[in-house]
């Protein structure tokens, strides 16, 4: 097996809650089975390996009082036991890890909406994660106005207990979508308009995909930076 093989490909959707991305990633990864037949794997942080199932349960929970530093740890440990028991065996097999969510997620919500900024954020993360899960093949931010984000998540029906994030005010919110278009300017990720349909988006998203697992075969190269 050649090194690029080994190396596999590495996809991360990203956006404020209410986005999509879940959805695109997930039909992502059954049309690039269903048509090119490689193995997939899909990540929804912080959700994963049983233990990250668990700690998902506390991250979720609103109700559950805790400062921005122990929500960066409990990501931090939900990404590093799925990173590292799930994904890097299929990545080491040649196929492909998509995931809803990395650690941008933590520099968007605990670094800049929480107030650790992002520098600590990467910081903690890089102590516990690899080089390939902190460099992305392809990162791509879905983007999407808060009226129609708001009236799809209250589609969902009610919760339980609070959600954490999803819950917060108006000014939580607008940090957030600030915080992923500088990321997006600043990196030169690339964004999709997340308000077409399904389908739409979907094809969107498979064109960019295929366009750079393409270019990483020919060329080596990456559409993350």
């Amino acid at each position: 097996m050649s090194e690029q093989a080994k190396r596999g490909f590495y996809i991360v959707g990203e956006g404020n809650d209410g986005t999509g991305k879940s959805t695109q990633v997930d039909l992502l990864a059954k049309h690039l089975e269903k048509e090119f037949g490689v193995e997939t794997y899909v990540m929804h942080e912080p959700d994963g390996c049983p233990i990250a199932s668990e700690i998902r349960t506390i991250i979720k929970n609103g109700s559950l009082e805790r400062d921005p530093v122990t929500n960066l740890l409990l990501f931090t440990a939900s990404r590093h036991e799925t990173w590292f028991r799930e994904a890097v065996p299929v990545l080491g097999r040649g196929g492909i890890v998509l995931s809803a969510r990395n650690y941008l997620s933590s520099e968007v919500y605990q670094g800049i909406a929480e107030g650790l900024g992002a520098e600590y954020v990467h910081g903690v993360t890089r102590a516990f994660m690899d080089e390939r899960y902190m460099t992305p093949d392809l990162t791509v931010i879905f983007e999407l106005e808060d009226a129609v984000r708001n009236k799809r998540i209250s589609a969902r029906g009610e919760l339980a207990n609070p959600d954490t994030f999803e819950s917060r005010d108006d000014d939580f919110q607008t940090n957030v979508n600030n915080g992923y278009t500088s990321l997006a300017r600043e990196r030169g990720y690339i964004t999709i308009d997340a308000s077409r349909s399904i389908e739409t988006i979907q094809r969107h998203f498979r064109k960019v995909a295929i366009a750079a697992i393409v270019s990483q075969a020919l060329n080596g190269t990456s559409a993350s930076r």
